[in-house]
């Protein structure tokens, strides 16, 4: 058993895979046209960092409660979780794209860590080893 793709719901396509693909350096695996249920076109998106199993799938809002969920999907909590092995080095590069970090990077039990933003607000931990 594994986990395949998660969900985030962002307001652009484009917006998204650029700030994934530049911003994080993750791979775009699809990006292939399909449809919705009623017949309205969308994209079928996924992003995923080198090397890894699992894959997001990034989702245009489709209607109010789509986008008003747009950057709040976890409650305002951190939901995701990029660890890496150069904690610096991934730090110093996102700082060079634009993220948003919104703590600085600390030393906790389990490692380093600092908090960032996604492109649609939504709150990640960017995660090294100790």
């Amino acid at each position: 058993m594994r986990l395949g793709l998660i969900t985030i719901v962002v307001r652009d396509y484009d917006e998204a895979i650029e700030f994934f693909t530049v911003a994080l350096g993750f791979d775009l695996v699809e990006d292939s046209p399909s449809l919705t249920n009623d017949g309205r076109p969308k994209r079928w998106v996924v992003v995923r960092p080198p090397g890894a199993e699992t894959g997001i799938l990034l989702a245009r809002a489709d209607g109010e409660r789509q986008s008003d969920a747009v950057g709040d999907q976890v409650a305002g909590r951190v939901g995701f979780f990029l660890q890496v092995d150069d904690f610096d080095a991934a730090y110093d590069r996102m700082i060079a794209a634009g993220v948003d970090f919104v703590t600085l990077p600390r030393t906790e039990p389990y490692g380093r860590v600092a908090v960032f933003l996604d492109v649609a607000g939504n709150r990640w931990d960017l995660l090294g080893s100790a």
